[in-house]
Formats: structure tokens, C-alpha cells, sequence
């Protein structure tokens, strides 16, 4: 394991009433390739948390391994005090319509409006919702969280990117998840529409009490959302700690992140 220097910040202690998503000594390979090296992670509720890590870093598995798609090794991962190793399928279902899951690019289906594009998860998981008869209000109401009630009968191809980013913001929310993990929220969007986007995140958290797990490469992103970050260096939690914390340390790794 790793000898962290010390002017590395390194994870802090949390009340275990406090956590919502817990990840200890994770393990994933792919052959010879050693994606996930003994990664831990807490998020805390009511959190924005930001992980940051190269392309091919591991990003993408440990999320994967976090909602049950992709098998660990090795490790523990406890999401609102449920180990998902331990879960059924019916149960982790159900686990996995409290976590929102925002897609880098958006994933609408290009067949459906935006009313049916937010409706399909409510067909899904009719046991969270109860019997909807009329989806209207719910859908309406969503879509007024993000600053679009007034698409609701558009197609995605009659959206601008920022604009599908936020249905798709929406479509999470219709569940009334308690964790919304975000991959890659502003890329391929302009400045302008990244800072409409990150706004837009930071009142979402604040209105329905959610905890962010955020994926990002963007460093303006992670700067202004972010409450704690966690660097994914050599498959480890390498760094951990506030946004001014990190871009202080002295460490070459480290200082890799926040150079322009």
C-alpha cells in the first residue's frame, strides 16, 4: 500500500450515521491491468463529492461497480447501509432506484418526447411511485426544476446539448432518488452552458436534499461544486481533501491536476 506524504490530504473521519455510499479497499482488474488498486471512498449525505482522475484512471468501474454492474475483485461497498455483494436482484433494484445516474451524454431515447423519456422510468419502478394515473404533475414538475416545462412534447433532436443534459437531469430526478451520481456533467458544453449546468446541480442538491457523486475532468466544475474531492491516482484514493486543500499540496502528483 501507498505511503501517503504528509502534505497530502488524506480522508477525514465520518460519523457512520452521516454516510450514504461507502467504498473500502476496492480491487478490479482486467487481466495484467490493475484498474482499481485499493480504492476507498465515503460520501456523506447531503454531499457533493468530486472524483477526479486521468482518462482511464478507473472512473468509469468504480461507478459501474458501485450500481452492481461490474463485479469487484475484492472490497466492500455499502450504499445507505446495504452491502451490494449481499443483494439480491430484486433488492438491488429497488436499491438502485434511490441512486440517480446522470449519463455523460445525456441518453435520451431519440424515439421518445421528452413527457415519454420521463415517464419510462416511472413505468419501471411502479412499487417506488405507487399508481400514477396521470404522470402530468410529476412530469411537469421536474421539468420546472430544470427550467423546461415548456418542452415536455419535444423531441431530443429539437434540443441544444445543455438542454438534453438537463431533461436527462430531470428523468433522474422523476424517481426522487437520494443519491444522483453525475459522469461528466459539463463536458462537451460551452462555458456558458457548463456554469448553467454546474448552477443548476448545486440548486437540485439543495431542493431535494440529494448527495452528489460527481465524475469530472473538468477543474472549473469540481472548483465551484465540489465540497470534498478525492484524486483516483494508480488505482487509489491518492489524495483526498477540499478544493483549496488540493491545490496547495506540493506533491507532483497532485500539482498534475492543477496545472493549465
Amino acid at each position: 500500500m501507498m505511503e501517503k506524504k504528509k502534505d497530502i490530504p488524506t480522508q477525514i473521519k465520518t460519523e457512520p450515521s452521516l454516510i450514504v455510499l461507502e467504498v473500502k479497499d476496492l480491487y478490479k482488474s482486467f487481466g495484467d491491468n490493475k484498474v482499481l488498486n485499493g480504492f476507498n471512498m465515503v460520501l456523506n449525505k447531503g454531499e457533493n463529492l468530486v472524483v477526479m482522475g486521468k482518462s482511464g484512471s478507473g472512473k468509469s468501474v468504480m461507478v459501474k461497480c458501485l450500481v452492481g454492474l461490474v463485479q469487484p475483485d475484492s472490497g466492500y461497498i455499502s450504499v445507505m447501509g446495504k452491502e451490494i455483494k449481499t443483494l439480491d436482484r430484486e433488492t438491488l433494484d429497488a436499491l438502485r432506484s434511490d441512486i440517480g445516474f446522470l449519463f455523460q451524454g445525456s441518453a435520451l431515447y431519440d424515439s421518445m418526447t421528452v413527457r415519454e423519456n420521463l415517464e419510462f422510468p416511472m413505468r419501471r419502478h411502479k412499487e417506488k411511485l405507487g399508481n400514477v394515473t396521470d404522470t402530468t404533475p410529476l412530469v411537469l414538475e421536474v421539468l420546472e426544476s430544470v427550467g423546461l416545462a415548456h418542452t415536455m412534447d419535444l423531441m431530443p433532436e429539437e434540443l441544444s446539448g445543455g438542454m438534453k443534459r438537463r431533461v436527462a437531469l430531470a428523468r433522474t430526478l422523476i424517481l426522487r432518488p437520494r443519491i444522483i451520481l453525475y459522469d461528466e456533467p459539463t463536458s462537451g458544453l460551452d462555458p456558458i452552458t457548463s456554469k448553467e449546468i454546474i448552477e443548476l446541480m448545486r440548486n437540485i442538491q439543495k431542493k431535494y436534499d440529494t448527495s452528489s457523486l460527481i465524475i469530472t475532468h473538468d477543474m472549473d466544475c469540481a472548483r465551484v461544486i465540489s465540497e470534498r474531492m478525492i484524486l483516483l491516482v494508480d488505482g487509489t484514493n491518492y489524495a483526498e481533501g477540499t478544493y483549496q486543500e488540493l491545490v496547495k499540496s506540493s506533491d507532483p502528483k497532485v500539482e498534475a491536476f492543477f496545472k493549465k
